[in-house]
């Protein structure tokens, strides 16, 4: 399964193009934008499953460095402070990553 099997192929795109700059990702705009936060609960959850790359249920700050280069391989890296930034928006048990149910959680609402 690819993210485009969920999301269109131009909202990603332009998605990404909306936070080129560094520090300038917000992750409510972006969801938004690449049509994430319209999907589905189960859908969400795949595509957790897709950007947790270790497999290990859930997405830590070494994974979200690169959080955008998920959705397109030539997107810049996250920067320190965004991914700081992500994981305390999300990270609702202070265990210093973002599990399933706090992405979805983060995503839908």
């Amino acid at each position: 399964m690819s993210l485009t099997s969920i999301l269109s192929a131009e909202d990603i795109e332009n998605a990404v193009k909306d936070c080129q700059a560094p520090d300038s990702f917000c992750y409510k705009r972006f969801f938004r934008l690449c049509g994430l936060s319209s999907k589905t609960p189960q859908e969400v959850q795949n595509v957790f499953q897709m950007l947790d790359d270790d497999n290990s249920g859930f997405i830590e700050e070494s994974e979200l460095k690169f959080f955008l280069q998920r959705f397109d391989p030539g997107a810049r890296m996250l920067t320190e402070a965004e991914t700081k930034s992500f994981i305390s928006a999300a990270d609702d048990d202070s265990d210093g990553r973002i599990g399933a149910q706090e992405f979805q959680m983060m995503v839908l609402t």
